[in-house]
C-alpha cells in the first residue's frame, strides 16, 4: 500500500528509504507500517540492490508510535495479529541480501528506534537521542529492541532504559556500540551514502555471506526474545492491570495495579 510518508528511491545498487512524516517527527502509525513492510518486500525481491540507506525528513528520524493512534482501533484485526504482522514485516529486513545503513537525527523513539537496532549499521547525527518509553504506556517494548540492546551492550543499560525509560545521548550511543558512529548533521547524508556505495563496490554474494556470518551469532536468541516479546505483550493487553492503566490514564488518576 503507497503512502507518500515512507518513500523508496533507488539509485544504481543503492536503495534510499525514506521517513517522510516531518510534522510528527516521523512518527508511524498503522498505514505508514504497511508502507515499509511493503518497501521492505521490495527491496527483498530487487537483487540489484547492493546496499541500502534508511533515512528521515525533518528533524528526527523518528518518535516511534504516532500516539494520537494508540488504542484507536485502526489496524481493524486483532491486538496478536497486529504483532505477528508487525514482526513479520520487520523481519524481512533479515532476508534481504543488501545491509542496511541508518541514518538518525533528532529522536529515535520505541518501536522505530527498535526497527533501526535490528538493521546493520546505525550512525547518528550530533545531538541525536534515543529513548524507549514503552512502560509509560503501559506496555513493554515488542519488536526485537530488549534482544538486539541485551547482544550489543548488556543488561544494565537494557534494563536502565526500559526500566527508567531514560534518554540516551548519541555519545553514549557510540560508547556502547548502538551506532557506529557520529557526524555533524549536515554530514550525515553524505556519509551514509558513501559507506552505502563503499559496500556496493564490493561483490554482492560476498557481502551477502559476510553479512550472514554476521547475523547467525545472534539469530537464534532475538527470535526467541521476538517470540517472548509476542506472548508476554499479548498477555498484558489482556491484564487487568493494564485496563487499569488505561482507565487512569482517562480519569486523569494514579492506577491501583493488582497485579494481574
Amino acid at each position: 500500500m503507497a503512502d507518500d510518508r515512507v518513500q523508496l528511491t533507488v539509485d544504481g545498487h543503492i536503495a534510499v528509504i525514506t521517513n517522510n512524516n516531518p510534522a510528527k517527527h516521523n512518527a508511524f502509525d498503522d498505514d505508514m507500517d504497511v508502507a515499509l513492510f511493503d518497501i521492505l518486500g521490495e527491496i527483498k525481491a530487487d537483487k540489484s540492490i547492493r546496499a541500502v540507506v534508511w533515512r528521515g525528513e525533518g528533524k528526527s528520524w523518528s518518535s516511534g508510535r504516532d500516539v494520537s493512534a494508540i488504542g484507536g482501533g485502526q489496524m481493524g484485526i486483532a491486538h496478536h495479529a497486529g504483532m505477528e504482522r508487525g514482526h513479520r514485516g520487520i523481519q524481512q529486513v533479515w532476508d534481504i541480501d543488501a545491509p542496511i545503513i541508518v541514518a538518525m537525527q533528532g529522536w529515535a523513539i520505541g518501536g522505530s528506534f527498535q526497527r533501526a537496532l535490528l538493521c546493520d549499521i546505525r550512525v547518528a547525527a550530533e545531538g541525536a537521542r534515543f529513548l524507549l518509553p514503552e512502560l509509560t504506556h503501559g506496555v513493554i517494548p515488542d519488536t526485537g529492541g530488549m534482544g538486539r540492546l541485551f547482544e550489543i551492550c548488556g543488561s544494565g543499560l537494557v534494563s536502565d532504559m526500559v526500566l527508567t525509560s531514560r534518554v540516551l545521548s548519541a555519545e553514549e550511543a557510540l560508547a556502547h556500540g548502538i551506532v557506529t558512529r557520529i557526524v555533524a548533521p549536515e554530514e550525515l547524508d553524505d556519509t551514509v551514502m558513501e559507506m552505502a556505495a563503499k559496500i556496493a563496490s564490493h561483490s554482492p554474494y560476498t557481502v551477502q555471506l559476510a553479512r550472514r556470518v554476521i547475523r547467525n551469532l545472534a539469530m537464534e536468541g532475538l527470535r526467541s526474545s521476538m517470540n517472548d516479546e509476542y506472548a508476554f505483550q499479548t498477555l498484558i493487553n489482556r491484564s487487568d492491570d493494564f485496563a487499569e492503566f488505561r482507565a487512569a490514564r482517562a480519569e486523569e488518576r494514579n492506577p491501583e495495579y493488582k497485579r494481574s
